[in-house]
C-alpha cells in the first residue's frame, strides 16, 4: 500500500519532458496569440482574421460564423506546434531574446509573403493596409518571443542541470578550499 501511494507520488512529481513542453507551448502560443488577434480583429486594428487559416480548406458559409472563429483558433494552436518544434529543432541553443524576435518576423514574411497566394480573402502583401501590417508584425514577434523564450530557457535549464550533476560534489558545495 505504502508502495503504491509512494509510486504514485512520485508520478505526480516527475516533471514534463522537454517535447512535451514543446508541444503545449506551441499549442497555447498559437491559441493564445491568435485569440489577441481576433481581438485586433474586432477592433479594427487588422482586417484578417483567424478563420482566413479555413478559407483554403473548408466550404461553406460557417467558416465565417463563431464556429469557424473557435475551429480557426484550435487549427492555428496546432499549426503553431509545427512552428515550435521548428523553433526546438534549430534555434533552441540560443538565449537572446533576439532570435525569437526573428523567428516571428521570419513566420510572419512566411505567411503574409510567401504563403499569400493561398488565401483568397488576403490582399498581396504591398496592398494590405498599414494597421494590419503593424498589428500582425507586432503579433507574430510576440508569439516568436514567447515559444522562443520559453524553449531557450527550458533548453538553458537542462545545460545546467546536466552540468551540475558532472561537477564533483565539492564544487557544489562550496567548501572545495576545506
Amino acid at each position: 500500500m505504502m508502495e503504491n501511494k509512494q509510486q504514485s507520488h512520485d508520478e505526480k512529481d516527475r516533471p514534463m519532458s522537454f517535447i512535451a513542453l514543446v508541444i503545449w507551448t506551441g499549442m497555447f502560443g498559437g491559441i493564445f496569440w491568435s485569440l489577441i488577434g481576433y481581438v485586433g480583429y474586432v477592433f479594427n486594428f487588422t482586417e484578417i482574421r483567424p478563420n482566413i487559416i479555413l478559407e483554403p480548406w473548408a466550404i461553406g458559409s460557417w467558416k465565417y460564423g463563431w464556429l469557424g472563429t473557435v475551429i480557426s483558433i484550435i487549427a492555428i494552436g496546432f499549426f503553431s506546434t509545427g512552428a515550435a518544434f521548428a523553433y526546438y529543432l534549430m534555434l533552441r541553443k540560443f538565449k537572446t531574446v533576439y532570435i525569437g524576435m526573428g523567428f516571428g518576423i521570419a513566420l510572419f514574411a512566411c505567411v503574409f509573403i510567401v504563403l499569400n497566394p493561398i488565401f483568397p480573402s488576403m490582399a498581396p502583401f504591398l496592398e494590405l493596409k498599414r494597421d494590419t501590417i503593424i498589428t500582425s508584425v507586432c503579433l507574430y514577434i510576440l508569439y516568436g518571443v514567447f515559444v522562443g523564450y520559453t524553449i531557450s530557457y527550458e533548453e538553458n535549464e537542462i545545460q545546467i542541470k546536466k552540468w551540475k550533476e558532472t561537477k564533483p560534489a565539492t564544487t557544489l558545495t562550496g567548501n572545495e578550499g576545506e
